[in-house]
């Protein structure tokens, strides 16, 4: 792996995304698969592209991600979350843009946990009166 420009790290639910920025063509590598690859819905890949698009620097950076934990779209929030973490630390201007679009705040929703005598977080047993 080149010499990365910065690095951030990206959290939503359970996933974490290390981000690695360096100069580039736009390319987005995710635990060494394309973007493409990686995600199948293309909604999740437009998240990912999401603080790029906003900074209106697309094809000026190359994105390697190293990513674990949660589903695919905890995944893709924890990238968008890391790439625009980057990219403000890269240039203190863009923090302004992404932190309006609301990039730079991490989704503090996280799975509730289980309470006894429950079922699930709030699902409770079947009611018998007998």
């Amino acid at each position: 792996m080149p010499e990365p420009l910065t690095v951030a790290t990206g959290r939503r639910k359970n996933s974490v995304a290390r981000v690695y920025l360096r100069p580039g063509n736009g390319g987005v590598t995710i635990n060494e698969k394309t973007l493409d690859d990686y995600f199948p819905i293309e909604t999740l890949r437009g998240a990912v592209r999401q603080p790029l698009v906003v900074v209106n620097a697309s094809d000026k950076y190359d994105v390697d991600v190293r990513v674990t934990g949660g589903g695919f779209a905890g995944q893709a929030g924890a990238i968008r979350h890391g790439i625009a973490r980057a990219l403000s630390r890269i240039d203190v201007d863009l923090r302004t843009p992404l932190k309006k679009a609301g990039l730079l705040t991490r989704d503090p929703r996280m799975k509730e946990r289980r309470k006894y005598g429950l079922k699930k977080a709030r699902k409770a047993p079947q009611f018998s009166k007998r």
